[in-house]
């Protein structure tokens, strides 16, 4: 996908967020975030876009401290996430193609990069948002899940923060049966390494449409989602190992 397509997409989540979020209230509960309820969604997510902004508008080449969730709620947190994704969308939409910014995760450009993040970041929680409305985790476009999928696995799981691991080498893999892109995951005591191919064979395979892969694998779906075959208890070890938090 391209860079203005990410922003596309990120336009339409940010906004289907905030009205789902709207609609269920700051005290609904967040079934796919147990911990949460609607407010600590929009504080997050809304820090999130904020953080994301000083990188594209300033061009900070270095790492920088978010400033952390604002003490809002109800209409003023609504309002003050809503600016929040506006202020992103436009950092985004007028930043230079060659802009030179710090960012954490292999892309073609630091542009493309920061589009990329963001709009799966607010995917991701616009499905959270959703399920807190009680209307379920929404659709989400085959091409973008494919790419959602990549990131997760090739990207994020290639860093050395990745907590999926197993002392026995394991291979885990994931077919999105609606494109044909297939990953195969192979667990160790290092990083997982992830490639693009149906590279032998695999002791567990995670098998559904590509919106049903990048829900499930985002956590944001259970297993039953997906067609599991062979081990199971490496399908959970992924469940239980694999979500990434915010550490910055």
């Amino acid at each position: 996908m391209e860079t203005p397509a990410f922003i596309k997409s990120l336009v339409h989540d940010g906004q289907l967020l905030a009205s789902a979020a709207e609609e269920a209230g700051p005290d609904a509960a967040v079934p796919t975030c147990p911990a949460w309820q609607v407010r600590n969604l929009l504080r997050h997510t809304g820090m999130v876009h904020r953080w994301a902004t000083g990188f594209v508008a300033e061009g900070h080449t270095g790492y920088r401290a978010g400033a952390g969730e604002p003490d809002l709620d109800g209409d003023e947190l609504l309002e003050w996430f809503r600016e929040g994704h506006g202020l992103l969308v436009r950092a985004l939409s007028e930043a230079p193609p060659d802009l030179s910014c710090w960012s954490f995760l292999p892309a073609p450009s630091p542009l493309h990069f920061w589009a990329r993040r963001q709009a799966h970041e607010t995917a991701v929680h616009r499905a959270d948002a959703q399920s807190a409305a009680g209307g379920g985790p929404g659709h989400v476009a085959a091409e973008f899940a494919v790419d959602g999928v990549d990131e997760l696995l090739s990207a994020f799981h290639a860093r050395p923060k990745s907590r999926v691991r197993s002392e026995t080498p394991r291979v885990l893999r994931a077919r999105a049966t609606d494109t044909g892109d297939v990953w195969t995951v192979r667990l160790s005591a290092q990083p997982p390494h992830t490639v693009r191919t149906d590279d032998g064979p695999a002791d567990c395979e995670l098998s559904g449409t590509a919106e049903r892969l990048y829900l499930t694998l985002w956590n944001r779906l259970p297993l039953e989602a997906v067609s599991v075959t062979g081990d199971t208890g490496l399908a959970r070890l992924w469940r239980e190992q694999s979500g990434i938090t915010w550490s910055r």
